[in-house]
């Protein structure tokens, strides 16, 4: 239904002849089957019934049919059966006859026929208006050879021709039937055109019937397939284009708000606008041009103009306007600078455009300040459930920053103790919106109520208490907000960076020594992002060129570059600066093609720990996939300088990590489910085989260990003590350090996991490339079609009745996906702490390897010195008494906290550098698109 509805507006000329073929094809495609599901057989059988009562009328099938076969690429008439084509082509001999003989077949045509007939040379002579004349080849002039024979061979010539109109027809209609039909993507009303001189009377009969429109919606040139445009404009001048609009979607009266700055180099040139419909996949549409005389315009005013848009085509058809706001004022020499605004903001035109802008760009990236909202508890929020009580979660919103509390199951008294950092851009402040809601396995979460904090009311460098009673709810929220000014981020050019400033370098070394150790504890260090160029990138548009642009990723802390275009060798010569508030954050610069009206294309990754980093190294890094686990086209070449304060670092790693922003929702994937039960397996193997190895000395399969075993264990539960526990995980941690420096790897088990992923990359690129979405996207997919099938042919009740089947149904599929994300998550989340404590012992990350050699040999010797007792009443007083003395304090548990910052295999295959190949085979190439 929907490529039926979208062919009749797609065409140029949707004449009345496509209404019979189409007609019939529907009904054939809407009986139903016996595969249909009983709901799909239901709407099959409404939609049938429905069209069987349309055109059914002698008069109406008649006019059909006829116009069908009058349009040569139905003329075989395939959905008519053979005495309805012989009916139906005897009415056309008719009609034509008629047509010839002057008869009145419903519009009215004084013809006057030359003595001895019509011939094909001349056509029948009538008075018909000149539009509904067809194209027919000029009256010849009489010449003297016919003025003195012509009485002689006319009487020959008659008695070859057909006399009567109802021979000249069949003949017409024979030779018509007899020639090859049109293709279904050619233009019928062009073909009669170029025909004509053959067939004269049929051509004239084509004309009245191929005149009346098969759709009371225009066609694609002026409106869209669903009855609306997505329009954008072109800005040209000189035949060259400078500057194009973003996509207004599904709007006939758009509004772009956009603004540019033209650089013009005469006024002679006037400005040519063109607007397009955006069709995805196909061309885009025009919709109209005007334009703009700059001599007309006044220097330093501005000036309204309305521009009527017209095709040059047909000038008679009014087309809409566009409005725009022009000042024209002087440049720097003889150069003029048109400014145009179309209701936005700044936006490229060029690349000396964007160079120009650079400093507009920089500053909307750089943030004032940092807001940090704890989030402490709820008080009699509004039970949800049917139990009486709600599982809730809590949303924050700051502009496009967002974050989600995690849910607490069961309380209308939850206890969240979390906290969350927002950058403050405006130095007014800004207005934090939070929602609560209540989560629903199986359905949509209930929304419980809302709230609002305005920033511009708070003092910075202050807690401020909020008690926030709920919106549309019940209830209320117990928030702690801090606005603290804004750390070190800055952006600079290559030639002016503070670093390569010895005088300020020196100053940042002492703001982050030793001796300041404990003063800011927050301010860890300082990184500072060299972004080069990048080299052999992939070609994203259809010119074999890109449009590129870098994005530097820390935690939440997110600068990027300008657009270099058409290039796929860009050089941004960029410096970035950023407060590293966790030196175990992870450096992510990505690659981005701009892209006019989607979201960018991805070019290329690379994803750098801070802890890796060679300070003052200019180096080129491989680009990766957007999963990190492949290779993609291209390198890109940073120098990375980080200085950070050794004691924050490691009292930071104590506390919890950074909540990201709010990302996409996961969804569910076999390569990931799959990945993640071999990790928990290889887990669950080494347990078994450490437990396998132990009983072997209890069965003495090995004398030898057997002896030693056993003479350990005597030793040493004779001379136990406490200290010994934490001693002994000293041991595996010296013993690996030793085979490292002696250059043997004890990380083998890291590869096994990089081939797994090496294995899945292509089946990420393969659903990058072509998405296939899982059965409820699917069937979401599918719903949204239906529902514009059904407001298309206005089956309200069908609507009705799968809203309700379709409810349940969605139901079903969105509880078996939260249970197959919960156990992806589960086994992802066991096997990386499994890998994690692996890795500490490994040495994988040497800061974190030596912060738990400094932990275990404080922690050994308080329990060598102190006695327990003293030791678990400390423990026990602190517990007890932690609320009284902060009641809003986070809880946390340190252990955990330490070794969320140890990497999993997957996240040291994903943050290992690939080594560059100076002539990679294409077909290890693989290009990874975002969705």
């Amino acid at each position: 239904m929907l490529v039926a509805t979208k062919s009749m507006c797609e065409e140029k000329s949707p004449t009345v002849s496509i209404i019979a073929p189409l007609h019939a094809q529907l009904l054939s495609d809407t009986l139903s089957t016996i595969e249909d599901a009983p709901l799909v057989k239901d709407i099959k059988c409404a939609i049938h019934g429905d069209l069987s009562k349309r055109y059914m009328s002698a008069e109406e099938k008649n006019f059909l049919y006829v116009a069908s076969a009058l349009d040569p690429r139905f003329k075989s008439m395939l959905f008519l059966s053979p005495s309805e084509v012989q009916e139906t082509y005897a009415m056309v001999v008719s009609k034509a006859a008629a047509l010839m003989g002057n008869a009145d077949v419903g519009m009215q045509s004084d013809g006057n026929v030359e003595e001895g007939g019509s011939t094909e040379e001349s056509g029948p002579a009538d008075d018909t208006s000149d539009e509904d004349r067809p194209p027919h080849t000029p009256k010849k002039r009489r010449s003297a050879l016919a003025n003195l024979l012509g009485q002689t061979f006319q009487h020959a010539r008659s008695s070859l021709t057909p006399s009567s109109p109802n021979s000249k027809a069949e003949k017409e209609v024979q030779q018509y039937q007899e020639s090859s039909p049109l293709p279904l993507s050619d233009e019928p009303l062009g073909w009669w055109k170029s025909e004509a001189c053959k067939y004269p009377h049929l051509a004239k009969l084509a004309q009245r019937y191929l005149c009346v429109p098969g759709t009371s919606v225009p066609s694609e040139r002026i409106f869209s397939t669903t009855g609306t445009s997505d329009p954008y404009v072109k800005f040209k001048i000189a035949g060259k284009e400078v500057f194009r609009s973003k996509t207004i979607h599904k709007n006939l009266n758009p509004v772009w708000d956009e603004r540019v700055s033209l650089l013009v180099e005469t006024l002679r040139d006037p400005l040519y606008v063109k607007v397009f419909d955006y069709d995805f996949g196909l061309q885009d549409d025009f919709m109209g041009s005007a334009y703009l005389h700059l001599e007309s315009l006044e220097h330093q005013r501005t000036l309204d103009v309305t521009l009527d848009l017209k095709d040059p085509q047909y000038p008679e058809h009014n087309l809409g306007s566009l409005e725009l706001a022009v000042i024209l004022s002087p440049k720097e020499g003889d150069m003029r600078d048109s400014t145009m605004l179309l209701r936005r903001n700044w936006k490229r035109s060029s690349k000396y455009q964007s160079m120009r802008l650079s400093d507009v760009h920089r500053k909307a990236q750089l943030w004032r300040g940092i807001v940090s909202i704890s989030l402490i508890e709820g008080r009699s929020l509004q039970p949800m459930d049917a139990n009486g009580l709600s599982d809730p979660y809590v949303k924050f919103r700051m502009g496009h920053q967002k974050y989600k509390s995690k849910t607490i199951p069961k309380t209308l008294n939850p206890q969240w103790r979390e906290q969350f950092d927002f950058h403050l851009y405006d130095e007014q402040g800004g207005f934090v919106d939070i929602t609560v809601w209540d989560k629903d396995a199986g359905k949509k979460d209930d929304f419980m109520g809302r709230c609002t904090i305005n920033l511009s009311l708070f003092d910075k460098e202050r807690t401020h208490k909020l008690d926030l009673p709920l919106e549309e709810g019940e209830g209320v929220l117990v928030l702690l907000v801090t606005l603290t000014a804004s750390a070190a981020v800055s952006i600079s050019d290559l030639s002016v960076n503070m670093l390569d400033d010895p005088q300020e370098r020196h100053q940042i070394m002492q703001r982050y020594n030793l001796w300041r150790s404990f003063h800011n504890l927050k301010d860890v260090g300082v990184v500072q992002v060299k972004v080069i160029r990048a080299e052999g990138l992939m070609a994203a548009d259809v010119t074999g060129k890109s449009d590129p642009f870098c994005v530097v990723e820390l935690s939440n802390d997110r600068l990027q570059t300008h657009t270099v275009y058409k290039n796929l060798n860009p050089e941004w010569n960029k410096v970035f600066t950023f407060n590293v508030k966790d030196i175990h954050s992870v450096l992510e610069v990505t690659v981005y093609d701009e892209d006019r009206d989607r979201s960018a294309d991805f070019l290329g990754k690379v994803a750098i720990p801070l802890l890796n980093i060679q300070n003052g190294e200019r180096k080129a890094y491989a680009l990766k996939s957007k999963e990190l686990t492949g290779p993609t086209k291209g390198v890109i070449f940073l120098e990375i300088d980080v200085i950070f304060n050794a004691v924050k670092a490691g009292l930071r790693t104590l506390i919890p990590i950074e909540q990201k922003y709010i990302e996409e929702e996961p969804r569910v994937s076999k390569q990931l489910l799959l990945r993640n039960f071999n990790r928990v397996r290889r887990c669950i193997m080494f347990l078994i085989n450490t437990g396998c190895y132990i009983n072997s000395c209890f069965e003495w399969d090995s004398p030898q260990r057997s002896i030693c075993a056993f003479v350990l264990f005597v030793i040493v539960v004779w001379n136990f003590e406490l200290y010994m526990i934490p001693l002994a995980l000293l041991l595996p941690l010296a013993w690996n350090y030793i085979l490292i420096t002696s250059g043997k790897d004890t990380r083998q088990d890291v590869q096994v996991v990089e081939d797994l992923l090496e294995d899945e990359d292509e089946d990420f690129d393969k659903d990058d490339k072509d998405p296939k979405p899982g059965p409820w996207e699917d069937s979401c997919d599918k719903n949204h079609i239906l529902e514009d099938m059904l407001a298309s042919w206005h089956f309200e009740w069908i609507r009705a009745m799968v809203d309700s089947e379709r409810k349940g149904f969605m139901n079903k599929l969105y509880a078996i996906q939260d249970v197959c994300i919960s156990v992806q998550n589960a086994l992802d989340e066991v096997a990386s702490y499994g890998e994690r404590i692996k890795n500490t012992f490994n040495w994988t990350v040497p800061f974190l390897s030596w912060l738990a050699i400094v932990a275990l040999g404080v922690a050994t010797t308080i329990i060598y010195f102190i006695p327990l007792r003293y030791i678990v009443l400390a423990w026990g007083v602190n517990k007890f008494t932690k609320k009284l003395r902060d009641p809003y304090t986070i809880d946390n548990n340190e252990l955990l906290d330490f070794l969320s910052r140890v990497p999993s295999d997957v996240q040291v295959v994903q943050y290992r550098e690939l080594k560059l190949d100076p002539n990679p085979s294409p077909n290890k190439r693989k290009k990874n698109n975002p969705g």
